[in-house]
C-alpha cells in the first residue's frame, strides 16, 4: 500500500516536479538515483526539516536577558534535554552529542505527528528513514568508544579473560548487531502500525468522530517512540564511554 501524499502532490504539480509516488509503505530502498530525493518519505523528510527551521526562527526570535514565551519554551526544553544527557554521558561528552541526539528526537517527534494529519505521512513509517537514523547511532556510538578507550575498546567484546573469547566474542557482536534491527525496525513498526490503522479506520468509521480515539493514541505513541530512540540512543553511547569489566 502506499501512502496518499494528497497535498505535496498539489505543491509539486504547481512548481512543475515529479509527483513523488516511490516505493510501497516500508519497503527499503538499495538503488541509488535523483529520483530517490522525490519518494515520499523524502519529500516528507524535506518538510520536517523546513518545520524545524522556520518554526524554532518564527518562535524563538531575537534572543533577550528577560525571555518571552517562546524564549522560555525552548530553554526550558535544551535544558531538561541538557541535564539528561549531563546525568547518563557526563557534561563534557553531553555537550558533544547534544546537537546530534537531539537533532534526532525532534525530527523523530515531528515526523511521527505530522502522519496524524489527513493527507500527510510520517516519514519514519518507511524503513529506509529509521534504518539511516539507526547506522548514524550505531557507528557513532562505537566511533565514541574507540576515541574514549583506544584499542582497550574491544573488551567489551571478548569478555574479562581470554579462555572466555570463543564464548563471549560471538554473542557480543550478534547482540550488538542486534541493535541495528531492535532500533529501526521498532520506530517503522510501531509508525506504520499507527498510520495503517488510522487509514483503516478513516475508511470504515469516516473522516470525524470515528478515528478520534486512535488520533489520541496516535499522539501517545509518537512521544513514546521518540523517547525510546533517544532513550536508547544514550545507553548506547553510555555503554561504549564505560570501561569494559
Amino acid at each position: 500500500m502506499e501512502h496518499p501524499i494528497l497535498f505535496l502532490s498539489i505543491i509539486f504539480r504547481q512548481l512543475g516536479l515529479p509527483v513523488p509516488h516511490g516505493l510501497p509503505e516500508g519497503m527499503l530502498n538499495t538503488t541509488f538515483g535523483i529520483e530517490n530525493f522525490t519518494t515520499p518519505h523524502m519529500a516528507y523528510t524535506f518538510l520536517v526539516m523546513l518545520i524545524l527551521i522556520v518554526v524554532p526562527k518564527l518562535t524563538l526570535g531575537k534572543l533577550e536577558m528577560i525571555p518571552g514565551a517562546g524564549q522560555n519554551f525552548w530553554e526550558a526544553i535544551i535544558g531538561f534535554v541538557e541535564e539528561f544527557y549531563a546525568e547518563n554521558l557526563g557534561e563534557e561528552h553531553a555537550r558533544k552529542v547534544f546537537p546530534m541526539i537531539t537533532t534526532f528526537a525532534l525530527y523523530i517527534l515531528v515526523a511521527n505527528l505530522m502522519g496524524l494529519m489527513p493527507g500527510f505521512m510520517s516519514p519514519t513509517s518507511n524503513l529506509n528513514i529509521t534504518l539511516g537514523l539507526t547506522l548514524i547511532v550505531w557507528f557513532y556510538h562505537h566511533y565514541l568508544g574507540l576515541r574514549t578507550h583506544g584499542i582497550k575498546y574491544f573488551k567489551h567484546f571478548t569478555g574479562p579473560m581470554p579462555v572466555l573469547i570463543p564464548l563471549m566474542l560471538p554473542i557480543e557482536l550478534i547482540s550488538n548487531f542486534a541493535r541495528m534491527l531492535s532500533l529501526s525496525i521498532r520506530l517503522f513498526g510501531n509508525i506504520m502500525a499507527k498510520e495503517t490503522l488510522l487509514a483503516i479506520l478513516f475508511l470504515l468509521a469516516g473522516a470525524y468522530f470515528g478515528p478520534l480515539p486512535i488520533l489520541c493514541l496516535g499522539v501517545l505513541v509518537s512521544v513514546v517512540q521518540t523517547m525510546v530512540f533517544v532513550l536508547l540512543t544514550v545507553i548506547y553511547f553510555k555503554g561504549s564511554l564505560e570501561h569494559a569489566h
